[in-house]
């Protein structure tokens, strides 16, 4: 039963090589579907493509139902999995600096790092002002850590937050998603006699 390396499935050593090649998957994945031109990325905000918004929401709802089919049939203990602690205040700020950084650039950190791989120059003006803006994070992160550390919520979870069953949090997620797509399109529908 998994997750494979807690539960001595497989060493731990393999841990590399399974984030390289999952590294490498999503890269190829992510060029494959445009998204290393920041025009398309872009479109999400000006409303003429939403490719962005229906990948990552399938793949974040698929992975999650996955994960708890997985868990029901005893493939998984999803109480092993490991949950990044939530930086509330931290994650507020940090995503609304991510959020003006993609507007501008058209770009977040990990597809400006596949418009890198295959060449294009705006990818790599993106990246390193993300180099940048890593390093003077980093040099005044002693200045900023009380602050961080201040909302530091622990290993939570949106079921935890919510108090509610995490499968009917998943049911809320879906049916947003299948919202949010109906909307999406009928947004592009009308963008797209302005643009085109």
């Amino acid at each position: 039963m998994g997750p494979l390396i807690p539960n001595g499935l497989i060493p731990i050593e393999w841990n590399y090589v399974i984030a390289i090649l999952i590294g490498i998957a999503f890269g190829y994945i992510m060029e494959a579907t445009g998204f290393s031109s920041s025009r398309k990325l872009a479109g999400v905000f000006y409303g003429y493509d939403f490719a962005v918004l229906k990948v990552f929401f399938t793949s974040a709802v698929v992975s999650v139902i996955g994960l708890y089919y997985m868990d029901y049939l005893n493939f998984v203990d999803i109480s092993q999995l490991y949950v990044q602690p939530t930086y509330l205040w931290a994650a507020v700020i940090g995503g609304m600096i991510m959020g003006v950084g993609f507007l501008a650039g058209g770009f977040c950190p990990g597809t400006s790092i596949c418009a890198v791989a295959i060449g294009k120059i705006d990818g790599m003006v993106f990246t390193a002002g993300l180099m940048i803006g890593i390093f003077i994070f980093s040099e005044s992160f002693d200045v900023l850590e009380p602050f961080f550390e201040s909302s530091n919520l622990g290993h939570m979870t949106l079921a935890d937050s919510l108090g509610m069953s995490p499968h009917w949090i998943i049911l809320i997620i879906t049916v947003v998603a299948l919202v949010a797509f109906a909307f999406s399109d009928w947004v592009r529908s009308k963008v797209k006699k302005v643009f085109y």
